[in-house]
């Protein structure tokens, strides 16, 4: 019964041609889109806790995570230039597996980058607190306006994280503006993080400081740590794996793009490739000049990132200058080997910087909101746009809210494997539409096509899969949890005014501009 609305592909394209958002997106912007997030999760945010899974192993994990990407690019680059529309992994496994599980898809989308935003804004809350007021003007916030609960892997002491939560909540504004506007501030940022991660570069690899011999042991928790630990090489490729989204993001801005069927596909592989060769070459000189063992346990396992356990040894003035302790991982470490100056730059490059990463998982959010609003299977008030600004301003308001909240009270480890969770199925459920799509569809043009998509595509869900294993037992949980509740909420709500199931999808006559009713055949009773 809930596989029986598949969403014609035409009916889509030309839905979004009558009620869509202003094309105002080059392949240059989306390219700086992408960068944007990449980057400033995955090194700026991650560092730290990447290192206190796998140590120097790092280096392999973001290997790993980066094998897994490029598969499910390739699938997103095909099937983005197929249906240059906004809703991403959502609206392509409507128009391939129908709604219920689309639903499922946009559900765990919105779980994606909600999270998302709020551990970036973590992640910037620790650089602003460390360079700018302690660093900079002596200034020490009391614990309980920096970090959340310990209880809930926050920092002794600590109650909310205030900086993180005032973050979110400029960024919600700019975004409210306009998209236009927020891609020229987004490409200022890209080009002050690129410049400060390539010094960054340069002073840690050919430093004094720099040993080899810092990489041993490599695998000091293994490639494995065991089945729901999160930890090892692999645990922390499914942890890093989230700084990847970047290139998903880039697909959701699809219907906002000038020529889409070019630009989309550049965008994504594009930022993709230049972003994984910086996440290497900062990881190795972070590692190589100070060090990236974990805090181990008593049984020899390291400790959780973003638990409460590591919060107290962190606190233990032993491991006061490790990296895994960091709130401000490249910062210190350029501190750490006599470079304190260039390291508060850098911390200032963050400050400025990661605000763009929070804009584009903010962006992709509410655009995932709009499009399923636009369908019906969510209030159509939150698809309203604003006359002045042309966004979706109600949609991105709520959203707001609420990752600040998530940011003011939960650490950046947690928030990034529990994102982890709905990014990881909805990279295979693109793989999926893939295949799906080149069955079903295999006529229609597609201005970039999968090579050995019969290869590369199951490649994609294996890889997924694989990675999601590797989670912690509470993240992977995370996800079968929030999907009952999406359902509930489907079985309750949305199914009975989607616009699909009343046969109800709008398109636009090339003459006179009048609507009709797209044919449907619903059975009766749904």
């Amino acid at each position: 019964m809930f596989l029986d609305r598949v969403k014609p592909l035409d009916a889509i394209l030309a839905t979004a041609e009558k009620k869509s958002l202003r094309r105002s997106l080059g392949a240059f912007q989306l390219m700086l889109f992408g960068i944007g997030c990449i980057i400033g999760t995955g090194i700026f945010v991650l560092t730290a806790a990447g290192a206190q899974k796998a140590g120097p192993g790092l280096m392999l994990a973001f290997v790993i995570a980066g094998a897994v990407c490029i598969v499910a690019a390739l699938c997103y680059a095909e099937i983005a230039s197929m249906i240059p529309v906004a809703g991403s992994a959502y609206t392509y496994s409507y128009a391939s597996m129908g709604e219920f599980l689309a639903w499922t898809v946009g559900w765990a989308l919105v779980l994606e980058y909600a999270i998302a935003a709020s551990a970036v804004s973590v992640g910037w809350s620790g650089y602003f607190t460390g360079t700018i007021l302690n660093e900079t003007f002596g200034i020490a916030l009391p614990a309980w306006l920096t970090a959340g609960p310990l209880a809930l892997g926050g920092a002794p002491g600590g109650f909310i994280n205030l900086p993180a939560m005032i973050i979110a909540l400029l960024v919600t504004w700019l975004l409210m503006i306009g998209t236009s506007e927020s891609a020229k501030v987004n490409a200022v940022l890209v080009l002050i993080k690129v410049s400060a991660l390539t010094a960054f570069i340069g002073l840690t690899l050919t430093s004094a400081d720099f040993d080899a011999d810092r990489f041993n042991p490599f695998l000091p928790a293994g490639v494995f740590g065991g089945w729901g630990t999160g930890v090892g090489a692999v645990g922390a490729a499914a942890t890093i794996f989230f700084a990847y989204v970047g290139f998903d993001a880039v697909s959701t801005a699809a219907e906002e793009t000038k020529n889409p069927q070019r630009n989309v596909p550049i965008g994504l592989i594009g930022s993709l490739l230049f972003c994984t060769v910086f996440y290497i070459l900062v990881a190795a000189g972070a590692i190589g000049t100070i060090g990236g063992q974990p805090i181990m346990g008593p049984n020899g396992v390291p400790f959780p990132a973003g638990s409460a356990e590591l919060a107290r040894q962190c606190a233990m003035p032993q491991y006061a200058d490790a990296l895994v302790c960091s709130n401000e991982a490249l910062a210190h470490v350029l501190r750490q080997i006599g470079f304190g100056p260039i390291g508060d730059m850098l911390g200032y490059a963050a400050i400025l910087a990661l605000p763009s990463v929070i804009l584009v998982l903010l962006f992709a959010q509410t655009r995932i909101f709009f499009v399923m609003s636009r369908d019906g299977l969510l209030p159509e008030s939150l698809s309203r746009v604003h006359p002045k600004w042309k966004t979706p301003y109600i949609v991105t308001a709520v959203t707001g809210v609420l990752v600040a909240v998530g940011a003011a009270f939960f650490p950046v480890g947690q928030l990034a494997d529990i994102a982890n969770a709905g990014t990881l199925y909805a990279f295979l459920m693109v793989a999926v539409a893939v295949m799906v799509l080149r069955r079903t569809d295999g006529q229609r043009a597609r201005s970039f096509r999968v090579p050995g998509v019969w290869i590369i595509a199951p490649l994609t869900v294996l890889g997924c899969l694989f990675l999601f294993l590797n989670l912690p037992a509470a993240a992977m949980l995370m996800l079968p949890i929030w999907t009952a509740i999406g359902i509930v909420i489907y079985v309750g709500y949305s199914r009975s005014r989607s616009h699909l199931g009343k046969g109800i999808v709008e398109v636009v006559d090339d003459i006179g501009g009048s609507e009709h009713a797209f044919p449907i055949d619903t059975p009766k009773g749904e």
